[in-house]
């Protein structure tokens, strides 16, 4: 790996996408929400009528899928969060996305990727690697928010108990299991606005580019 990656990872909700996208911004690196990869699958699935328990069937629409296809607001519902969720336990789909995120993490100058298991798993030997958090409260309330923004006519509740669920299957399911980095930084933004959360996650950040630079 010889470009400079930052990982972020976290669970669902807790603000890691907006912090990777200004990371990108901010250090003009590309950005992959690998999240999306997963739930353009399991859209995908969907619409061809297909399973979601179907292990093969996903596998096979996880293996054409590409960083330029997950533009479709149909990968950012409510409904397409808990697909994800779905297919994201069978190790045949996971495993047919693993080349597209190495590939993405590889480029020479460097990447920004956000998921649940980047600094784990996908980039390992980052030099730069956070780990986003917050309250599951707080994430049902910042997903509310998002998911009514959109016009989705959603209750608070069943969002919350939907956090409770990802996060349940997350760290239960035998390929992954979602675990912080031994080398990651904990941010949490329970108690962040995203400015706030933004601004510390830069700082951390820049505080592992220059370690890199000077190693």
């Amino acid at each position: 790996m010889s470009g400079f990656v930052v990982t972020v990872d976290g669970p669902a909700a807790s603000g890691k996408g907006t912090i990777a996208t200004g990371l990108g911004a901010a250090f003009g690196l590309p950005v992959l929400d690998t999240g999306l990869l997963y739930r353009a699958v399991g859209v995908l699935v969907q619409r061809a009528g297909g399973d979601l328990d179907h292990a093969g069937a996903a596998a096979d629409v996880a293996r054409s899928i590409r960083p330029e296809m997950l533009d479709d607001p149909g990968f950012r519902t409510r409904a397409a969060g808990e697909a994800a969720s779905r297919i994201a336990v069978h190790p045949a789909v996971r495993a047919a996305l693993l080349d597209l995120q190495h590939a993405f993490a590889r480029q020479p100058g460097g990447a920004v990727l956000d998921g649940r298991d980047i600094g784990t798993v996908i980039a390992p030997d980052a030099p730069a690697k956070l780990f986003v958090t917050a309250s599951p409260q707080a994430r049902a309330q910042r997903r509310w928010k998002q998911l009514t923004a959109q016009g989705e006519a959603v209750d608070f509740d069943d969002v919350l108990a939907d956090i409770a669920r990802r996060d349940a299957r997350d760290a239960g399911r035998e390929a992954a299991p979602m675990t912080m980095a031994n080398d990651a930084v904990l941010l949490d933004t329970t108690e962040m606005t995203i400015e706030q959360a933004a601004d510390a996650a830069r700082r951390i950040i820049e505080a592992a580019r220059a370690r890199w630079e000077t190693s």
